[in-house]
């Protein structure tokens, strides 16, 4: 029996050989060299390996996280409805969030995460590209795949971006999705280490430039009119400012203005340089809604500035700090 056992191993070893080879060839389609990928990179991972409803391997999936600030008047789903890369699915930023929060797209529950995902067909070991419209270039997508790095979808990518996407002249369709093959996704944890709460960034603030205090250095993503209180937030009500000791960099300080994506590298360190950010020290970017705060992690990801374990997003932002602080605190500072 041994020997019958090792005579069909080893005449079997050219077939699994074979095997083992396509695996690695077909895993080499998939994978993209850093988190951004242009549009050609992306265009050639699609025509070798388009997300068919036949076959049972890891995929490449578009996932269009369009969205629109309240005051703008667009809708994300009727621009994707308008124009979109083929088979691409669509992430609604407002439904996929924990609709008992106050407070807009507030991260989901798990479940209602994995509901998510299995409803758009998307599959644990998809490697998922999120875009952005062609009219903003780069805005709500880091949001999105940052989301899904946090419920532990690692194989996560942005497009740098769907407006060069278009530009290139690279197929789009258009018109409604009727027909999306559902499948099993399995509720996820949350990696709340990525996550600050209002209570930490209270705590953060209060012990700004204070002895012994770690330096944590909050990073505001809001235009600069938002910033200094000289200008209104989008949702009526709320008031403008700062918190005390944040550091504005609006996100489209990290984009490039004609092509609407983001700097190289090299530029990026020197914008997060000139504005007096550490990368030794830890890093909370905030925003309105815990949007925008994403494209400064993300910026401050490709610009690989300060370690990974030191940045965290503040889901709530500026519309949760506005509502709860306390007027005692004067943790609200407006600057002419």
């Amino acid at each position: 029996m041994v020997n019958f056992l090792h005579r069909s191993a080893r005449a079997g070893m050219p077939q699994l050989g074979a095997r083992v080879l396509q695996s690695t060839m077909i895993g080499s389609r998939r994978s993209f060299s850093s988190y951004l990928v242009s549009p050609k990179e992306l265009h050639e991972a699609l025509q070798k390996n388009p997300p068919t409803k036949i076959s049972t391997d890891s995929r490449v999936v578009p996932l269009c996280a369009a969205w629109f600030l309240p005051n703008d008047g667009r809708k994300g789903f009727d621009v994707f409805i308008e124009q979109r890369i083929p088979k691409a699915k669509f992430f609604d930023l407002d439904k996929v969030a924990d609709l008992r929060s106050p407070y807009p797209h507030m991260l989901p529950l798990g479940k209602d995460f994995a509901a998510t995902m299995s409803e758009l067909g998307i599959r644990k070991d998809d490697t998922v590209v999120v875009y952005d419209t062609k009219e903003l270039g780069i805005f709500s997508a880091p949001r999105v795949a940052w989301t899904l790095r946090l419920f532990g979808h690692s194989n996560v990518h942005v497009l740098d971006n769907f407006k060069l996407w278009v530009e290139q002249g690279l197929p789009t369709e258009t018109g409604e999705i009727y027909d999306v093959e559902c499948c099993t996704y399995p509720i996820p944890e949350l990696d709340s280490t990525k996550v600050a709460d209002f209570e930490r960034v209270r705590e953060v603030v209060l012990d700004h430039n204070k002895e012994g205090a770690e330096g944590v250095q909050v990073l505001d993503a809001r235009p600069p009119g938002r910033f200094t209180g000289k200008d209104p937030e989008p949702r009526p009500g709320l008031s403008s400012g700062h918190m005390p000791g944040s550091i504005n960099i609006p996100f489209n300080a990290v984009l490039d203005p004609e092509t609407k994506g983001f700097y190289p590298p090299e530029k990026l360190r020197s914008i997060f340089k000139e504005k007096g950010v550490d990368p030794e020290k830890p890093v909370i970017s905030s925003c309105g809604t815990g949007v925008t705060s994403c494209v400064i992690d993300a910026a401050l990801e490709v610009a690989e500035y300060g370690p990974a374990e030191n940045r965290q997003v503040y889901d709530g932002s500026w519309t949760e700090w506005a509502q709860r602080v306390s007027a005692s605190d004067s943790l609200i500072r407006k600057t002419e």
